[in-house]
């Protein structure tokens, strides 16, 4: 096969040539063939030509370069991502040629658009930052509209934009809404996220129903048959993907009339009504037709007799038009045809008798025959064929076939005889050169009648001696007829004498001029072939690589030659050393094989030529051997089997070569290992093996990940074992080798079901050894393990059998704990690896994640943060999960949760899920934690109060509390503006202001628990900026205004007199005052916190305290003794009414003198 012509070069000869010539349209051609065989070059060249010839004028070049682009886009082979990127890319410039003066340019933008635009909008799909692009296509979509409603477009251009304008309508409508039956290459507006910022799935799908709506009115109204044709084949399409329109497909052609093609010829109106027949009949036995079976039977019926009316109506018409041509004819004079011509005529015909033929010749090239009927044309053509009889149409049909240099074919009136074919002699050859054949007649031929090409022809070693054989014999079968034809030779006794027995140093010294041979032709052979050119077919290399290696592999075995001998000799015994040294030359002379094969194989990389015949050699010879042992298995028992012996000497071999390279590392482009172990047939457990060492290697792993994935691949019947092993490697401790195994593994999922199943069925294997599941033998105390249960004991819940779980060379048998990291990583990166091609492998690792130790857990849950990220907070899986988490995955959802919320705003459909699954299910408050900032107030006055309650005297807890204080409060109004980083995008009048909160910690006291409120006071109180003395006033007169006071206020007022000094003139001359009036010694706890509120603001309180009721005083003084003197003092110095003063004194002193002598009472007891 010929090289592959390098793109550039061709287009560089192509520009050279004058433009829009011959030749030039021949050089693009032969690149075009070349591009659609080999399309990788194809988006370099559309994205660098198409803004060259943009603003050029129409041209072949022009042309060629927009065919290429629409194949690169819409037909080529590239991957879909190439394709997007290609359109992307292009789309400003096609925006551009949209107005075109040239209708062909126009018609053939309008066609790539067609294709540009499911590719962006799909893309639009992931990709929500290509605003500018999407733009550019939207005003192309206008643009393309506004052809079809145009009445001066073109009709191609118009018929390409009705085209755009029915994928439009597919893509913007809603597919199957089942994510099982959705189809991957029908993109619709079905896959659009909900939060999408520019694509809005309900205007898309109402410009799409009115798209539809103006292409059922173009149906009734379009007089152009080929517009119709075009809206009938697209509605096919339309029916099958979208089901929901079948009804007004139906009723639409049930409904339709030819009215608006009245003018046109019968032909022209009898194919529209087929089309439209045919398409009805089409819905009616699809899967969606039943349920319109008699519409579509009653449209049918009217629609046969509208047409056999038409039919009968065109019948008469055609039978007056030539009844009334026949009585012209027959009312024309006779001498109108004879009337001689004019004196002027006669000059003129003198004058050049080829001016008439010139002149008709001229106008019939310059006539249009695409504007008559094709029913007209044909009778016509027919009418001018019936003029002319067999004979002479038979002559003029050889005169053209002479002028044109082709063969003529006979007359009918001349029968060619048939001759058989003579094979002329030896000394006849010149004469027989000189006879011309009789023409034979080409027939065609039958494909399925074809021989076999020989490529297709599988490895036997035994047919293809027998072609060979037969080969030989039909070259001598001429000579043999002539010069020897009358000789007669009897061979019936003759029998080879035996073979001259070669020393054993000449037997070796001549395989090895033959292995010789095979080189020195091999490098003939690479004259004139590339790297790309080399096949695999049989040729003159093929028949010495099988010559020599059946030398040694097909010889006569010893028992035989010797009994050969031993029955003319009187059978001598058999010599086992006879037998013994024939076998060992054998394995020299393979052993010298080998080793050439295997010389320097690794390094052989600038020989590639020489590297390929090499592998084929490699390859022969193990097919010849395995064939070898398979026929003498029932024979000599006594012979070694070689082929198993040998495979392991080649590979073990080219495993010391890759150990002794000076880099250490094969070429990772090398695949000839890898081709010569898919081309065996038969794999031994040992090759597997090897290749499992060599995948576990760094420097060696292309080697045997690409010879198991071949085997995957190519080999279904190593299928099993190829795939187990890669599947292990999965598990590997080494983060680099398991990645690669990884990366093998998920390229077929989702795919193959076998693959698929065998994939699926290993990783959750692997996952649930991370549950808990009964060990094999009872433990002794020890360490604890995750399958620690004991035999004898019954399973608890989530714990597994012990053949529900894989064992894999890399893993321990038993997990221990705390588990580690790394370890966790190897049972789950694979599963991991899996979940964000198939989202369905979520289910199971929840599943699992309730039934694995916290320590697991807790792994778990750190590890998941790359896979949640990749999936993102719009994933549906994920969602659904988070709603439907299993029991005991509880805290992988809210680490969910928190990933979705790190690091950026929770959406509004993560907070209404967050919400109802709070309402409905007893979860942990931390799920309100990432949320609570996007909640309007009353939500947040709700749910504070449960988070707030998560507190425990542990840091984790209080930090996080404080972020909720700092996301959920405004600042004060000092700093009215400055918002914090916290919260970008939340309305200030959602939050809460400080005095709002702390307020709501204590009138929520009960519900948050007092030991929990009181550390949510004393956050409040670290955060100085936001409760300053000021907001801390606020609060303490919204609160001594409530009816029922909170149990921790007045520790609240302690704690704020005693951080702000600036508040103890508020307290003791306003809050104190109020509380007494509000009888607060009524209630035990908050008259404590009253008295040692006092003390605290000692001597600022004792103006306050003197408007207690007496009772309350003493009890007050009892209780706090060292505010007596304090009291006695100020009493003493205000002097006032002195009967009042009196009595305060007589509280004071009674309480002095009592209070001294309890203390000598006590001092005196003391000893005792």
């Amino acid at each position: 096969m010929a090289a592959t012509a390098d793109p550039l070069q061709m287009l560089a000869a192509a520009l050279n040539v004058p433009a829009d010539s011959d030749e030039q349209a021949t050089l693009l051609a032969a690149l075009r063939e070349s591009l659609e065989a080999h399309p990788n070059p194809i988006p370099i060249l559309c994205s660098t030509l198409v803004r060259t010839v943009s603003g050029a004028a129409d041209s072949l070049l022009k042309r060629w370069v927009l065919e290429l682009l629409h194949f690169g886009i819409s037909r080529s082979s590239l991957a879909l991502d190439v394709r997007t990127n290609l359109a992307t890319t292009s789309v400003q410039t096609l925006a551009a040629m949209l107005n075109d003066p040239a209708p062909r340019i126009a018609k053939l933008v309008v066609s790539i658009l067609t294709g540009v635009y499911p590719l962006v909008f799909r893309q639009m799909f992931t990709i929500r930052s290509q605003r500018q692009e999407w733009d550019i296509v939207l005003q192309c979509k206008s643009r393309i509209l506004e052809f079809v409603w145009s009445p001066t477009t073109p009709s191609g251009v118009k018929l390409a934009a009705v085209k755009f304008m029915q994928k439009i309508i597919l893509l913007q409508t809603r597919g199957n809404p089942d994510p099982r039956l959705q189809n991957r290459d029908d993109p619709n507006i079905s896959s659009i996220p909900a939060d999408h910022p520019i694509l809005s799935s309900q205007t898309l799908e109402q410009e799409a129903n009115k798209l539809l709506e103006g292409l059922v009115t173009l149906l009734y109204t379009s007089p152009n048959p080929d517009i119709i044709s075009a809206i009938l084949n697209s509605w096919s399409n339309l029916v099958k993907l979208r089901p929901t329109y079948v009804q007004l497909v139906v009723s639409s052609l049930a409904s339709w009339t030819p009215n608006t093609l009245s003018g046109l010829s019968a032909s022209a109106i009898k194919s529209v009504e087929k089309g439209i027949r045919i398409l009805l009949v089409h819905i009616s036995r699809g899967p969606h037709g039943s349920a319109f079976g008699a519409q579509i039977s009653e449209a049918l019926s009217v629609q046969g007799t509208r047409m056999e009316r038409a039919s009968a109506e065109e019948k008469a018409r055609k039978a007056a038009a030539s009844a009334t041509a026949t009585e012209a004819a027959k009312k024309r004079p006779p001498s109108a045809s004879v009337e001689a011509p004019s004196d002027v005529k006669r000059v003129r015909m003198e004058a050049g008798p080829s001016t008439s033929n010139s002149n008709s010749a001229a106008f019939l090239a310059g006539f249009d025959f695409n504007t008559l009927p094709i029913a007209l044309i044909i009778e016509i053509i027919v009418a001018n064929l019936a003029a002319f009889s067999e004979p002479t149409l038979t002559d003029l049909v050889n005169a053209y076939r002479q002028r044109q240099g082709t063969p003529t074919v006979p007359t009918a009136s001349t029968p060619v005889p048939a001759v058989p074919p003579i094979a002329p002699r030896a000394h006849d050859k010149g004469k027989a050169a000189e006879i011309t054949p009789p023409p034979v007649k080409q027939e065609p031929v039958d494909p399925l009648k074809m021989d076999i090409d020989e490529e297709e022809m599988e490895y036997e070693p035994d047919k293809l001696n027998q072609e060979l054989g037969t080969a030989a014999a039909g070259e001598d079968a001429g000579a043999e007829e002539t010069a020897e034809a009358d000789i007669s030779l009897t061979l019936e006794d003759f029998r080879l004498p035996p073979p001259t027995d070669l020393p054993e140093d000449e037997r070796i010294v001549l395989m090895r001029k033959s292995i010789t041979r095979i080189s020195d032709g091999a490098d003939e052979l690479k004259i004139g072939l590339d790297d790309s050119s080399v096949k695999m077919e049989t040729s003159a290399v093929d028949m010495w690589m099988l010559l020599v290696i059946r030398m040694f592999s097909r010889v006569s075995h010893p028992h035989s030659e010797s009994s050969g001998r031993d029955e003319e000799a009187g059978k001598r015994p058999q010599d086992q050393d006879v037998i013994t040294a024939n076998y060992t030359r054998q394995d020299k002379i393979r052993q010298s094989l080998c080793d050439y094969i295997m010389e320097d194989f690794a390094g052989r990389r600038a020989r590639f030529i020489v590297d390929i015949l090499l592998l084929r050699l490699a390859t022969f010879w193990m097919n010849e051997e395995w064939y070898n042992d398979r026929i003498n298995r029932n024979g000599d028992l006594n012979r070694p089997p070689n082929y198993d012996s040998w495979l392991n000497q080649i590979v073990s071999t080219y495993q010391t070569i890759l150990d002794t390279k000076a880099d250490g590392r094969p070429d990772s482009k090398d695949k000839a290992f890898a081709r010569f172990l898919l081309d065996l047939p038969a794999v031994p457990p040992d090759v597997f093996e090897l290749l499992r060492d060599l995948s576990v290697e760094t420097d060696k792993m292309h080697v045997g990940f690409t010879s198991l994935r071949e085997f995957v691949v190519e080999r279904p019947s190593l299928r099993s074992e190829s795939l187990q092993v890669l599947l292990e490697l999965t598990t590997h401790p080494e983060p680099v080798t398991r990645r690669a195994a990884i990366n093998t593994v998920k390229r077929w999922i989702p795919g193959n079901d076998f693959i698929e199943g065998k994939v699926r069925g290993f990783a959750l294997r692997i996952l649930r050894r991370l549950q808990k599941r009964p060990a094999k033998d009872d433990r002794k105390g020890g360490e604890t393990h995750v399958n620690g249960a004991s035999e004898d004991q019954p399973m608890e819940d989530g714990q597994l059998a012990a053949d529900d779980i894989e064992q894999t060379p890399y893993l321990p048998e038993e997990m221990e704990l705390p588990a580690q990291k790394a370890h966790v990583l190897q049972h789950v990166e694979l599963l991991f690896a899996l979940s964000v091609k198939v989202p369905d492998f979520l289910d199971e690792i929840f599943e699992a994640y309730g039934h694995m130790d916290s320590s697991t857990q807790e792994v778990i849950q750190n590890l998941i943060t790359p896979l949640v990220k990749s999936l993102g907070s719009s994933n549906g899986k994920l969602l659904t999960l988070m709603r439907t988490c299993p029991a005991g995955s509880e805290s992988l959802a809210l680490r969910v949760l928190a990933i979705f919320t790190e690091s950026g705003r929770p959406s509004a459909q993560l907070v209404a899920l967050v919400k109802g699954l709070i309402s409905e299910r007893d979860l942990d408050a931390r799920f309100l934690i990432p949320i609570i900032a996007e909640m309007d107030k009353s939500d947040i006055l709700r749910y504070l109060p449960r988070i707030v309650s998560i507190l425990n005297g542990e840091a984790e807890p209080k930090n996080l509390v404080r972020s909720v204080f700092n996301s959920v409060v405004t600042t004060p109004p000092q700093t009215f503006g400055s918002v914090t980083s916290n919260l970008p995008r939340v309305r200030q009048s959602e939050l809460l202001t400080p005095a709002e909160l702390m307020v709501l910690l204590h009138e929520s006291e009960k519900e948050i628990g007092l030991k929990a409120a009181i550390e949510a006071i004393n956050i409040c109180f670290a955060m100085t900026d936001v409760f300053r003395s000021e907001i801390l006033a606020v609060v303490m007169q919204q609160i001594v205004d409530e009816p029922v006071l909170p149990v921790l206020f007045l520790r609240t007022v302690i704690q704020a007199v005693t951080t702000y000094k600036s508040l103890v003139g508020f307290v003791s001359t306003t809050l104190l005052s109020r509380l007494i009036t509000k009888k607060i010694w009524q209630n035990p706890h908050l008259w404590e916190g009253f008295i040692r509120c006092a003390k605290a603001i000692a001597p600022a309180s004792f103006g306050a305290l003197l408007q207690l009721p007496k009772e309350q005083l003493r009890e007050l003084v009892d209780k706090q003794p060292s505010l007596k003197s304090g009291l006695r003092d100020y009493v003493t110095k205000k002097a006032g009414n002195k009967a009042r003063v009196a009595g305060f004194l007589d509280i004071f002193g009674e309480d002095d003198s009592a209070q001294n002598q309890t203390q000598d009472t006590t001092m005196v007891a003391a000893p005792a």
